[in-house]
């Protein structure tokens, strides 16, 4: 079997857990020890209720984010499903191995931009030493970024961009997006106030015809109709407004922790 079946039918051995992790998280495989493929594994009963997400529903998020990813073609997020696994059904999601002597999101001191970075803001660390926040110019990244806006992701930390050896950039743990509320935090704002380019555009209109269609119907089985008409609106305000938006007021723009 492929990945993709063994991530649907594959015999989950679950490994070990992750740590820390908000919400229970399992290191797994699936399918023969010599073979098979290694998941993340976040079962619902494993879930830590939230006062702005109703309890069961992060693991739907999770797979819901994954078919706008593959919806826009561009894999910001890896292979994921819903099946069951050891403690009941669950989001599982391709395991993946970044490279960690790439950094697309990093904390610098302070001083000159580094040529292919983008600044986000300035801070003090916890010796109170000036640093900047800052995260890589590339193409990949700025699809995330876009990718994060339509979703409303709500936690976007440096963390939770993988960098994978061949430079391909996957983002992972979105059980908190497509709130009807606008709630995006993300260490992403680089781009803020710039254009889309005419294949972001096309992208995000393909998208938006494909809402009203074959991805809607999916959608409709794991979010509200609220959620997914907040999700709408948003996409075709990003559209007609044709630019990365800026931070808003009333909620805060960053993640905490940022990493």
């Amino acid at each position: 079997m492929g990945a993709g079946d063994l991530l649907v039918r594959g015999e989950m051995t679950v490994l070990g857990r992750i740590l820390p992790a908000s919400n229970s998280t399992f290191y797994c495989r699936l399918g023969p020890e010599d073979g098979g493929v290694r998941a993340v594994y976040k079962p619902v009963s494993g879930e830590r209720p939230l006062w702005d997400f109703e309890d069961g529903t992060l693991a739907n998020r999770e797979y819901a984010a994954w078919l706008v990813s593959e919806a826009l073609a561009w894999s910001v997020v890896p292979p994921t499903v819903l099946r069951d696994g050891s403690a009941g059904p669950g989001m599982v999601q391709l395991w993946c191995d970044p490279d960690p002597d790439q950094a697309p999101v990093d904390l610098l001191p302070e001083g000159p931009l580094p040529a292919g970075t983008l600044h986000v803001l300035d801070a003090f660390d916890d010796r109170d030493r000036p640093v900047m926040l800052v995260h890589e110019d590339s193409a990949q990244l700025r699809r995330m970024a876009l990718f994060d806006i339509v979703v409303n992701n709500t936690d976007r930390k440096g963390g939770h961009v993988l960098a994978m050896p061949d430079g391909h950039r996957y983002g992972v743990d979105h059980g908190v997006c497509f709130h009807v509320d606008d709630k995006l935090r993300t260490v992403l704002w680089g781009w803020s106030g710039q254009r889309l380019d005419t294949a972001e555009a096309e992208a995000l209109r393909c998208l938006a015809d494909r809402l009203d269609t074959d991805l809607g119907e999916r959608l409709a089985e794991l979010l509200t109709g609220a959620e997914i008409e907040a999700t709408r609106r948003r996409l075709r305000k990003l559209i007609a407004g044709g630019r990365f938006p800026r931070p808003g007021v009333g909620w805060p723009s960053i993640p905490w922790p940022a990493f």
